[in-house]
């Protein structure tokens, strides 16, 4: 009985803590929305920690969605932590929600905001780390630069947009369905006054259901070109060329409203962090596509950056 009990403990300390030739590998609950993967590196004593925040959907920690599985967060820590730098990425609280099949209707943007800063704080309580930098990917960037002020050591957006997300929709609207462009303002106009509305093209549900007019309305009030000013530290944003989600030009702005920031464009490099080499055929692909690598030029520039 005693020996069934011992393997039964090991068997369990093995799910939360194991390592690989370059890094320790733990699996830690934040508190009780927020679950997440620690890789700390095998040859530092105290390395610097990287906190990588996914972007917009149920997101979970490696990058993945329900129907697409490309890894992108993943392969990005684990090519960080093999070269010495410590990194914990975790799901977002939906995902844990939907697997619980219990979702909170009412969530905001701002719990997302509120997610980050419980990360931040646990992991600066134990002093294990030198410096601890944020880095947001698409929306985490925005939720990154919110949680970052006066509490990281540094900043890294990475395909983030530089617009409020109701400029940002009115822009990919006029591109994609250009006869809905003025119905889809008139519903903004509606929500900077804080009204919801049932107003909207049935086209358009997917981003004006009623569902989630309050977690937009909470979105749309922050302005990244405002919000990155208040950063006190040093910065560096990042895109691809080839990100069909996300213009080079967002990050451009970026750097315009803190010139003190470094800028990196990758060549080829998509919203998934891989490089794309053919056309938007291709592109769509990789997004489920967990064999491609994390595009180099983009570990380079972080290497450089976080070292």
């Amino acid at each position: 009985m005693k020996n069934r009990i011992l393997i039964f403990t090991l068997f369990c300390f093995l799910k939360t803590f194991s390592q690989n030739t370059n890094f320790i590998t733990q699996q830690i609950a934040i508190n009780n929305l927020i679950d997440g993967t620690l890789l700390i590196p095998n040859n530092e004593e105290k390395p610097n920690l990287v906190i990588i925040i996914g972007g917009s959907g149920p997101t979970d920690r490696n990058g993945n969605q329900s129907f697409l599985k490309n890894n992108s967060l993943k392969n990005l820590a684990e090519g960080l932590s093999s070269n010495n730098i410590a990194t914990f990425r975790y799901d977002k609280r939906i995902v844990k929600q939907i697997k619980q099949g219990n979702i909170d209707r009412n969530i905001l943007f701002d719990d997302f905001v509120t997610d980050a800063i419980s990360v931040l704080t646990y992991f600066k309580k134990p002093n294990s780390f030198n410096h601890i930098f944020i880095l947001g990917h698409s929306q985490g960037s925005l939720v990154g630069m919110l949680a970052a002020q006066g509490r990281a050591d540094g900043f890294i957006s990475l395909a983030g947009a530089a617009q409020s997300i109701d400029n940002i929709v009115i822009e990919q609207i006029a591109k994609t369905y250009p006869s809905l462009s003025k119905e889809a303002e008139s519903v903004f106009d509606y929500l900077r006054k804080g009204k919801k509305t049932d107003n909207y093209p049935i086209e358009l549900a997917s981003v004006f259901n009623k569902d989630i007019q309050s977690f937009m309305m909470n979105w749309m009030q922050y302005n990244p070109q405002e919000e990155i000013k208040k950063l006190q530290m040093p910065i560096l944003i990042i895109n691809g060329t080839k990100d069909l989600q996300v213009e080079p030009k967002e990050a451009q702005l970026l750097h315009e409203a803190v010139p003190s920031s470094s800028l990196e464009l990758i060549d080829n490099m998509n919203h998934v962090l891989v490089t794309i080499e053919g056309d938007n055929i291709e592109n769509s692909k990789s997004y489920n596509e967990s064999f491609r690598k994390t595009a180099p030029q983009l570990m380079e520039a972080l290497l450089r950056f976080v070292k």
